[in-house]
């Protein structure tokens, strides 16, 4: 067994975490911080947990003292870097999964989207979770990422549960401000739109919106063809990219995000073509804390250490969270 332990226990991915590593076969959650729980028990929080563990201070001293062999940052961005440097210069060894956007552009960092960046995985101790939209854009989008495909940037509309917005009160999580509503925010440049377009190393448009809904995200994507395709042909493309991947399932019709919420995969589909066959359009949705985060983050701990990559996780796209 695996010792892990997790900063930033309290919030929404957090929670998940916790439960998806309570159950892992090959890891024991042995150290959980949280600034306003220290010295709670984490039983009284949550079922299925060890009686004794108890919340510890969230401070990079106390996490690099913890004596963990992987250590899960789900924390908001431009809060990281401390606790990285705690870890270096007193536990080296220690696998780093950060959850934030600190470490996506920084050399050294794994980026760990497995089913697009597999390959680039070379024993890192140091693994950059992707962001939640960046995973969907980048599914929806990575079927075309060779050369002289597309005629022309991607454009993506987004739509998220207010949870994406973390648990810091605003408008973008108060549910009475989202009651009958829809709120655009950070419509260029927003961080994942610049993540995807590093990844990808083309460049993607984003708008992203909140929603009423607590969970889940939508992502539907413009591609300008260079050539001219049919609907036949974009969706065998898709299944065909996606085929020996138990996380991403390839649909005929437009995913629905109420049918991916509290789900561990990813759905494409909604395959669509103009008349003229240059202009496709795709739809990727998917739990944005589980698959955009912590149930991506279990993968990348997986393959950290050697497991199966699917350890502690349900294999089907739509098996739900036990």
């Amino acid at each position: 067994m695996i010792r892990v332990g997790l900063v930033g226990a309290r919030g929404y991915v957090g929670t998940e975490l916790i439960a998806l590593l309570t159950a892992h076969p090959a890891a024991a959650l042995t150290f959980v911080a949280s600034r306003e729980r220290a010295g709670q028990r984490v039983a009284d929080h949550h079922v299925g947990v060890d009686g004794e563990l108890r919340y510890s201070e969230a401070t990079p001293e106390a996490t690099a003292a913890a004596g963990v062999d992987a250590l899960i940052l789900a924390l908001p961005n431009g809060k990281a870097a401390e606790y990285v440097k705690a870890i270096d210069a007193r536990a080296p060894d220690t696998v780093i999964i950060d959850l934030s956007a600190d470490h996506r552009f920084e050399r050294g960092w794994y980026y760990g989207l497995p089913e697009l960046t597999r390959q680039r995985y070379s024993d890192q101790r140091r693994i950059a979770n992707p962001g939640c939209y960046a995973t969907a854009m980048q599914l929806a989008i990575a079927p075309f990422r060779g050369g002289g495909q597309l005629a022309g940037p991607p454009t993506c509309f987004g739509v998220s549960g207010y949870s994406g917005a973390g648990t810091t009160p605003s408008d973008k999580n108060d549910p009475a401000a989202l009651r009958d509503n829809l709120i655009p925010y950070a419509l260029v440049g927003h961080i994942h739109e610049r993540e995807v377009t590093a990844q990808l190393l083309r460049p993607v448009h984003f708008m992203p919106h909140v929603a009423p809904h607590f969970r889940g995200l939508t992502v539907t994507c413009h591609l300008p063809l260079a050539a001219t395709w049919s609907v036949g042909f974009l969706r065998e493309r898709y299944r065909q990219a996606y085929a020996a991947e138990p996380l991403v399932e390839v649909i005929d019709e437009a995913p629905w995000v109420s049918r991916i919420a509290g789900r561990h995969g990813a759905q494409v589909g909604g395959f669509a073509v103009s008349d003229d066959g240059r202009r496709a359009v795709v739809v990727a949705v998917l739990d944005n804390l589980l698959k955009g985060a912590a149930t991506q983050a279990v993968q990348n701990l997986n393959r950290a250490f050697e497991f199966d990559e699917l350890a502690g996780i349900p294999h089907a796209a739509t098996t739900e969270t036990p």
